[in-house]
């Protein structure tokens, strides 16, 4: 049974212009839910989009998958005023390839996890006598008519929280329907509908910045929240404002020098023989910072990543690891997601404050200036009492 995601994105948000693309804790806001996508049983995700910057950040970001695809949505249906049922037709009129289940994810609902997304379509998928499920997050809120009187509960026997069913609130996270149903009735669900209860967080909406800085520290707890104790094996690195002062120096020909400490290199040689491997993840694709890895005798060198959580989930998956096992160091705010999920964080005496704010252990030397070595430093006393528990 093939099984299909369906992201749809607009470049014209009026609430927040540029939504889609604008960076909570340092990732575009459709990465979150594209991310899960991707980890999902979904044979396939589609990002179907009218903005062009959208569909180059795909093709660069996303060429290890053959899993996601980029399609390019028509001005009409990218409107304000259009439904996202007319994107969801438009799309499987122009579809050569046959699904059996159809999955629509919303960009604005980061919380989405893969587990949502299996467990609708194991509601449809397997038997059950479900066409369709979507997410919902059951609210022990108290309702009312706008005539005064109350909806769910009798104001005179008003319910213990434990004792109170709730309301079932349709998240606008995910919505899984079969072709056939689809086909029918050209709606995102129907027939018989199974509701697959989501956490009561993803309940909250980004139609407003106030909405965005909510969700952005929601998400932040939710990344720290699965923290646990465990022996350190990798220490991934961002490159500028880390390895070096963060000033980049040019010339007439372009990028001239990078200044690096000499000590980090020593710090890091003397990590690895304590069995600690030694990554490094930067935006920038520079032949310095190269040279310099080389140098360094660290293989594992990612260049010009611009959605470094991404590539730390697949760092993880790859390699059978738990977050908890990777200590992260970064500087600015495209390092926050990597920051909130690592099992130890570090950032240079030097760094952004919205990254010393979430970092766990704030250096207090200054990136060039020995911070690498610091943590270095730290991360094997670490492993040394964690050996002897």
């Amino acid at each position: 049974m093939k099984s299909i995601g369906f992201i749809p994105l607009r470049a014209g948000s009026k609430g927040i212009p540029g939504k889609n693309k604008k960076k909570l804790l340092g990732r575009p806001l459709f990465c979150w839910v594209l991310g899960e996508a991707i980890a999902s049983h979904l044979d396939e995700v589609y990002v179907f989009t009218d903005d062009l910057d959208i569909l180059s950040f795909i093709e660069k970001e996303y060429h290890w998958t053959d899993k996601v695809i980029g399609v390019k949505r028509s001005a009409s249906s990218a409107t304000d005023t259009a439904s996202t049922e007319t994107s969801i037709l438009e799309f499987i009129d122009g579809l050569t390839s046959k699904f059996d289940l159809f999955c629509l994810l919303q960009a604005t609902s980061p919380f989405t996890t893969a587990v949502d997304i299996n467990t609708c379509m194991e509601a449809v998928a397997h038997g059950k006598n479900y066409d369709s499920a979507l997410t919902v997050v059951n609210s022990h809120r108290f309702t009312w008519h706008a005539d005064g009187t109350p909806k769910n509960y009798d104001i005179f026997n008003r319910p213990r929280r434990q004792d109170f069913e709730g309301l079932l609130i349709e998240n606008g996270a995910c919505y899984v329907t079969t072709h056939s149903a689809l086909r029918e009735s050209k709606n995102r669900i129907s027939g018989n509908i199974a509701t697959i209860t989501m956490s009561e967080d993803s309940l909250t909406e980004i139609d407003s910045l106030t909405d965005w800085k909510i969700v952005e520290e929601l998400l932040a707890a939710r990344l720290k929240s699965k923290k646990q104790s465990e022996r350190i094996t990798h220490l991934i690195l961002d490159v500028d404002g880390v390895f070096t002062d963060g000033c980049i120096y040019y010339g007439a020909d372009g990028e001239m020098m990078k200044k690096f400490d000499m000590r980090d290199g020593m710090g890091l040689e003397i990590l690895r023989q304590y069995g600690v491997e030694v990554m490094v993840m930067t935006s920038e694709d520079s032949q310095i910072v190269a040279s310099r890895m080389k140098k360094l005798k660290i293989d594992k060198v990612f260049l010009g990543v611009k959605d470094k959580y991404s590539l730390l989930s697949r760092i993880v998956t790859e390699n059978n690891l738990s977050f908890s096992q990777i200590a992260y160091m970064g500087d600015d705010v495209n390092d926050l997601a990597n920051m909130c999920a690592a099992g130890w964080s570090f950032t240079p005496a030097n760094a952004t404050q919205p990254i010393k704010n979430h970092a766990d252990v704030l250096l207090q030397n200054k990136s060039a200036e020995g911070a690498i070595r610091e943590a270095t430093e730290f991360i094997i006393k670490y492993n040394n009492r964690y050996d002897t528990l």
